[in-house]
C-alpha cells in the first residue's frame, strides 16, 4: 500500500511537470517535443492553421496514445499500463488547465533545459513503473524484445515528426525540437538505465560467496575463471558477470561485503546476445 502511494504521488508530480514544461518551455519556443506529445501539439497547430479551430490536448493526446497503451497492455504490463494511463490522463488535464508562462525568450536556452526537464519526467516516470505514453511504449516493447536500449530508435521517429513540422511550420523550430530531443535522450540514457548493461570481472579468494552475492541481487549467474597473479604468481579466480547497469552499484556493494579485498572491474556492455534475464513489467 506504502509503495503504490509512493508511485502515485510521483506520478502526479512528474504529470504535473510534465504541464508546466509544455506550457512554458515547448509552447514558448513554438516547439515539438517528439512522441504523442509533440504530434498532439503538431495536430492542434495544423487545426489552428488550416481550419481555424482550438482543439483541446486532452482529446487529442488520448487519442494517439490508445494503440500504444493496447500494446502496453498486451505485451508490456498490465499494471504498468495502468498507472501510464494515470500519467496520461493527469498530463492531459494539468496541461488545458495550467495557463501558459514564458520563463525566457531565447529559444536555444529552451530547447536545451525544455529537453533536459522532459528526459527528467520520462526518467522519473519509468523508475516509478510507468511512461508518458506514446512512443515510449513502444520504445520499452522493444527494449523487452531485443534486449537492448531502443530510445535511440524513437529519436529516429521523433525527427520524422519534425520534419513534417519544419516543412509545415520553419526549418529553424524543427531543428530546435530536434536539440530538445537529442537533450531529453541524453538524460534519459543517463538518469534510466534498465536496458544498459555493465560486464563485471572480479578478481577474488572467494568465488563462491561473490557468485552468491552476484545472483541474490541482481538474478544473474556467472563464470568463475582460474588465472594467475603476475606479481605474486599465485593462483587467482575471476568472477565474469553481465548485469543490469542500473544493478551495478547494489551488486558491487554485496560483493565488498563478502569481500572486501576484491579487485573489480567494470565494463560498459555494447551488446548481449543469448539468454539474459530480465525483470518484467509489472
Amino acid at each position: 500500500m506504502k509503495q503504490n502511494a509512493r508511485r502515485i504521488f510521483f506520478i502526479v508530480l512528474s504529470a504535473l511537470l510534465m504541464a508546466v514544461n509544455i506550457k512554458t518551455f515547448v509552447r514558448t519556443g513554438g516547439l515539438y517535443p517528439g512522441g504523442a506529445t509533440g504530434l498532439t501539439i503538431l495536430l492542434q497547430r495544423i487545426a489552428e492553421m488550416i481550419f481555424h479551430i482550438e482543439i483541446p490536448y486532452t482529446v487529442v493526446n488520448l487519442l494517439l496514445n490508445a494503440v500504444p497503451i493496447y500494446i502496453g497492455y498486451k505485451f508490456i504490463g498490465k499494471k504498468f499500463t495502468l498507472y501510464s494511463c494515470l500519467m496520461i490522463i493527469l498530463t492531459s488535464i494539468f496541461t488545458d488547465l495550467i495557463p501558459a508562462y514564458v520563463i525566457t525568450q531565447d529559444i536555444l536556452l529552451i530547447s536545451i533545459f525544455g529537453g533536459m526537464i522532459n528526459g527528467f519526467v520520462i526518467s522519473l516516470c519509468l523508475l516509478m513503473g510507468a511512461t508518458s505514453g506514446g512512443t515510449d511504449f513502444i520504445a520499452i516493447y522493444l527494449s523487452e524484445k531485443n534486449g537492448v536500449d531502443s530510445f535511440n530508435v524513437i529519436l529516429g521517429i521523433n525527427i520524422i515528426i519534425l520534419s513534417v513540422a519544419g516543412v509545415l511550420f520553419g526549418w529553424d523550430k524543427a531543428l530546435y525540437s530536434i536539440l530538445f530531443q537529442y537533450a531529453s535522450t541524453q538524460v534519459l540514457h543517463s538518469l534510466y538505465k534498465k536496458y544498459q548493461q555493465g560486464t563485471l570481472f572480479i578478481v577474488t579468494n572467494k568465488p563462491r560467496e561473490v557468485c552468491d552475492a552476484i545472483s541474490v541481487v541482481s538474478n544473474h549467474g556467472a563464470t568463475v575463471l582460474e588465472g594467475e597473479g603476475s606479481f605474486e604468481h599465485c593462483e587467482r579466480n575471476v568472477v565474469y558477470s553481465v548485469v543490469s547497469s542500473a544493478e551495478t552499484k547494489m551488486v558491487i556493494r554485496e560483493i565488498r561485503k563478502v569481500d572486501e579485498k576484491a579487485f573489480i572491474n567494470v565494463i560498459k556492455t555494447q551488446e548481449v546476445l543469448g539468454r539474459f534475464y530480465k525483470k518484467p513489467e509489472e
